[in-house]
């Protein structure tokens, strides 16, 4: 194991994010920048009204601080760290709009594409032009890195798959975080599974990947319940955002399904819930959709659901190590 590009980046992320949360949670606060909490939601969410949010600033300064130092003569940093900043400034407008402007609905649906798409459009240009790699990623259980199955596709084609590879990854990741620690305990071990197969392969995303486990780390001690600080759109979608480069940079973007299989049933929870309710006249498949939700409805505690979710995205991503050399 490189130590320089591994520990290193985890410790000085997560030293890095221990100082900056009590620094900026009580700025958010001063600056009244608190999280709406909407009525039809769980009534047990209602008392967490005005904790602060776009708690993300803190993972992207840490990300940011920490990744820089090793941008020269690596070449692989700069795409992985661009998307995750590129769509967490896609999230802090979208945060700055509900929270300072008070306009609850944030950024227009079509503005999200458009801005969504030119961040996705510089990384695949990076990805092709850049760093020369070919339009082409593994598919799981298909004999490994070295002999295993590598789908190719036309670039055209490729650019469309990018697109919706980092759209549905950062709805998924936005989507799952709906509770106290949730998105920042399933990233953190998404993060450490791309940072334990970067390492093996030797790839230069590795400090990135690195500095990402170790910020959510430090920011996970004031973001479990009770939390201090919550994300926001700046965050979720920063950590949607890395994790889509990052798994495209390692040409695994089908193995999102598998490590982060909790972003797509957030997905597909919201889907289902919505086509039901429509096809049938207005019943609902689940009591609440994201299913985060409907686990609360059903009497489990926060902590509970998230502790599930987490044992189950380490099972998956352990699986996911097993498809890389199966």
């Amino acid at each position: 194991m490189d130590y320089m590009s591994t520990v290193i980046p985890v410790l000085m992320a997560f030293a890095i994010s221990v100082v900056l949360c009590p620094i900026i949670i009580p700025f958010l606060k001063k600056m009244k920048f608190g999280q709406y909490v909407r009525d039809d939601g769980p009534k047990a969410h209602l008392k967490k009204a005005g904790t602060p949010t776009m708690g993300g600033l803190i993972i992207l300064a840490c990300i940011a601080m920490t990744s820089v130092l090793y941008i020269r003569g690596n070449r692989e940093v700069l795409p992985v760290l661009f998307a995750t900043i590129g769509f967490g400034l896609i999230g802090f407008l979208d945060d700055y709009i509900k929270v300072v402007m008070k306009r609850s609905l944030g950024l227009t649906p079509w503005q999200k594409i458009v801005l969504q798409a030119v961040v996705a459009g510089i990384f695949v240009y990076y990805y092709l032009v850049k760093l020369g790699y070919k339009p082409e990623f593994l598919i799981p259980f298909s004999g490994g890195i070295r002999d295993g199955w590598y789908v190719s596709m036309p670039v055209p084609v490729f650019v469309v798959f990018v697109y919706f590879v980092m759209l549905g990854t950062v709805n998924g990741t936005n989507f799952t975080d709906g509770l106290d620690g949730l998105a920042s305990s399933v990233t953190l071990l998404v993060a450490v599974f791309f940072t334990i197969v970067a390492s093996g392969m030797k790839s230069g995303i590795t400090p990135v990947t690195a500095s990402v486990a170790g910020s959510l780390m430090g920011f996970l001690l004031y973001n479990v319940y009770p939390a201090s600080v919550f994300m926001g759109d700046t965050g979720s979608l920063a950590l949607g955002g890395f994790v889509a480069s990052a798994a495209l940079m390692l040409k695994l973007p089908v193995f999102i399904i598998v490590a982060g299989a909790v972003y797509l049933i957030e997905v597909l929870s919201v889907i289902i819930q919505v086509v039901y309710f429509k096809a049938s006249g207005g019943k609902r498949f689940f009591k609440m959709a994201p299913i985060h939700h409907h686990f609360e409805q059903c009497g489990w505690s926060e902590t509970k659901v998230v502790t599930v979710f987490s044992l189950f995205t380490a099972v998956m991503c352990i699986l996911s190590l097993a498809a890389l050399y199966i």
